[in-house]
């Protein structure tokens, strides 16, 4: 990878997905300054998540260009998976790519063993809570001041069926 982070839009139905590897974290570090104004996730905590056993960093390639990421945080010992980002490059907002890594991140969590998927999602994220309630998440909890900014966070939750996100 070069780190470019793609810039013309495509159909999410192209992109590939697959585990992210040591060679995607420059393209990583590039989705995160071009996908997120605050949280961003540092370099080593996303050389760890490709590296731990307990975390599924997905990436959504096209034509090899990392256009899009999911995390999926899971426990040793529980059937809950936490989804704890999902980043599309903003060229490719509005094309159905959250939706593809979302449902990615979903049968990742089935093929772990867990059966329930937890996320956060700013406040004032319209096309993030847009796509999770119409992908069956619902909301179970406020937690005010939880981004760097301040800003409220509104916490979802899913309970994963056999042939759900697949």
């Amino acid at each position: 990878m070069d780190g470019r982070v793609s810039g013309h839009p495509a159909r999410a139905s192209a992109v590939t997905i697959r585990p992210a590897i040591r060679e995607d974290l420059d393209a990583l570090m590039a989705l995160e300054v071009a996908a997120f104004a605050t949280d961003r996730a540092e370099r080593r905590a996303i050389r760890h998540a490709i590296a731990s056993p307990s975390i599924s960093l997905l990436v959504a390639l096209d034509d090899a260009v990392l256009i899009g990421a999911a995390t999926i945080e899971r426990r040793r010992g529980s059937r809950r998976a936490r989804l704890s980002s999902i980043a599309v490059a903003p060229s490719r907002s509005g094309t159905g790519l959250g939706r593809v890594l979302l449902a990615a991140a979903e049968a990742e969590a089935l093929a772990r063993g867990c059966d329930t998927l937890r996320l956060e999602v700013r406040e004032d994220n319209g096309a993030g809570i847009r796509l999770y309630e119409r992908s069956g998440y619902h909301r179970f909890e406020t937690v005010p001041d939880y981004y760097e900014d301040g800003t409220t966070a509104w916490r979802y939750e899913k309970r994963l069926a056999e042939g759900e996100g697949r």
